[in-house]
């Protein structure tokens, strides 16, 4: 079995988009300041993005007439994007006319937060800003939009398809596509296609419902069944509707005809075979931000190397050197990705390790060592804490080798087993390693990363320097699950990128691509355990 190409050029469709995520804000404030002499203000409040130090307007409520505690019900819709640090800010004016122009209107204050500091509290609450001193407070709520969200797991095979090879049968996979306002069709999932068979029999499937049918139930599906040529010209071998609405009343056996449409007008055509269901299940799928609004946390442990292949910290060279009028790329890759996943960790303690050094006074090789130099306590306080430590460490240590990962990868994989004892969606655990080549201890590596592919866990690798990191991709499983020996994955837990990639571009892009693939990796863990959020929001 194997997949198909990513894009269909002829009789299809290109791959699926990826899906926004969009989320409510809901709005009131307290206490504000009473701008008006005869009455109270007319408040309304605006949001602004901030990032790269522009303000843009991303909505504003409605004005509310004469209140100091006001609760806005228009609310503000913005998109979510968990891999960068969405910068917002919220201006709140008092408005005595209907014009709504602000530029004319009293400050009340204004309150600044990250996007992720909101929507990973219940409710975040923050004192008013007015020219230094606190007026009132402003509370936010953020509620992912689009409501409940289920899946689809099924099982589907095909029976008695045409032949299309000349000389074989068919290579068949299928393509569901959900129908949109204006008639068209949108890709939402393609299977594996399997060789030279009329009956074949696809993997296991999992479909998110906002992707197959925007969770509406009555939207109409296409299935199509394609025979796979390796040249891109696929021939299409048949086509059926469904709905949502009939897939969660099937059951096993029930069959759907592909009806080839240049065949229809043939003599004695029925149809072109069928698609048969052999298992199905419709489940309540749970979002990324329903586990971190019910509580989850994103534990984040570092790992660096401290391997003599960096170079000597004094040397302006060095990957590690300090002195320069920009920071390191170990500064920057632990700042790029320490600043998003820090409004996601409410004790803002972070245990952070190096690995390959010589540690005073022995001066043995350590393969795993606090950067805080407290053995019982790697905690550091914020990424400034790790920032901190890690540079008091490269000024203590002897950089050497060879460069373990494991001993790290298996003690974070400890962690993450305690927390999956506990049963609960309460704590994700996301290792960033940082090298600057080859790990000399692959094979026990991947041996941890298999073991580790089975607990609240994903690991990100960053790698530094100009060294050749080809056996490195072999790490990120995105293509097929990693293995070792008769070992097999049990998901892809690990995200690599060279930082030279960036070096460029403004570290936010690191961010978001080591990142991107985070929310799915937690969300479809807790999902496949079965393990509901601590609180369940009210959708």
């Amino acid at each position: 079995m194997q997949q198909p190409p990513p894009y269909v050029p002829q009789g299809g469709a290109p791959p699926p988009a990826a899906m926004v995520t969009k989320v409510e804000l809901t709005i009131s404030c307290q206490g504000l300041r009473d701008a008006d002499v005869f009455s109270k203000s007319d408040p309304i409040c605006v949001v602004y993005s901030t990032d790269s130090g522009r303000m843009q307007e991303l909505g504003r409520t409605e004005r509310i007439d004469d209140t100091l505690n006001p609760k806005f019900q228009k609310q503000i819709v913005v998109d979510y994007h968990f891999e960068e640090v969405q910068k917002l800010a919220f201006h709140v004016f008092d408005i005595d006319d209907h014009s709504n122009d602000v530029k004319q209107a009293d400050f009340l204050g204004k309150c600044e937060a990250t996007l992720g500091q909101v929507v990973s509290a219940a409710n975040y609450k923050k004192p008013l800003d007015y020219n230094g001193a606190n007026y009132g407070t402003i509370s936010v709520q953020a509620q992912e939009q689009g409501g409940m969200q289920k899946c689809v797991k099924m099982t589907l095979k095909g029976v008695k398809l045409d032949k299309k090879d000349f000389f074989g049968k068919s290579d068949p996979f299928l393509e569901f596509h959900r129908q949109l306002i204006d008639g068209s069709y949108a890709l939402a999932h393609r299977t594996e296609f399997i060789k030279n068979t009329l009956n074949p029999r696809w993997r296991p499937m999992k479909i998110n419902t906002r992707r197959l049918c925007d969770n509406n139930p009555d939207t109409v599906i296409k299935i199509d069944c394609y025979d796979w040529n390796s040249n891109g010209t696929h021939d299409l071998i048949g086509s059926c509707l469904t709905t949502l609405a009939d897939i969660e009343e099937a059951r096993p056996g029930k069959a759907w005809a592909l009806v080839n449409p240049k065949k229809k007008s043939k003599r004695g055509y029925r149809h072109s075979g069928e698609v048969v269901i052999e298992e199905v299940e419709v489940l309540r799928e749970y979002t990324f931000l329903e586990y971190i609004q019910g509580g989850c946390e994103l534990n984040f442990v570092v790992g660096i190397d401290f391997t003599g292949s960096n170079g000597d910290p004094r040397d302006t060279s060095s990957l590690h050197y300090l002195g320069g009028r920009t920071p390191n790329q170990y500064t920057q890759a632990i700042t790029a990705v320490g600043n998003v996943i820090q409004d996601y960790d409410s004790d803002q303690l972070y245990p952070a390790y190096g690995f390959g050094a010589r540690l005073p006074p022995t001066w043995q090789v350590s393969h795993q060592f606090s950067l805080n130099g407290d053995p019982a306590n790697p905690d550091c306080h914020g990424i400034a804490g790790i920032l901190g430590a890690y540079q008091q460490c490269i000024n203590s240590v002897q950089l050497y080798g060879p460069t373990n990962a494991s001993p790290i990868v298996g003690s974070v994989a400890k962690m993450a087993r305690e927390a999956l004892h506990q049963q609960q969606a309460k704590e994700y655990y996301v290792l960033l390693l940082i090298t600057d080549g080859i790990l000399t201890d692959m094979d026990q590596t991947i041996h941890m990363i298999i073991e580790a592919s089975e607990l609240p866990m994903s690991i990100i690798v960053i790698g530094v320097g100009d060294a050749d990191f080809e056996d490195m991709e072999r790490l990120d499983s995105d293509d097929k699950l990693l293995s070792l020996g008769t070992r097999v994955a049990k998901r892809d837990i690990v995200q690599f990128v060279p930082f030279r990639d960036f070096k460029n571009v403004p570290t936010s892009k690191l961010a978001s691509a080591v990142l991107e693939e985070l929310p799915d990796q937690l969300a479809s863990y807790y999902n496949a355990k079965k393990l509901i959020p601590l609180i369940e929001i009210p959708t």
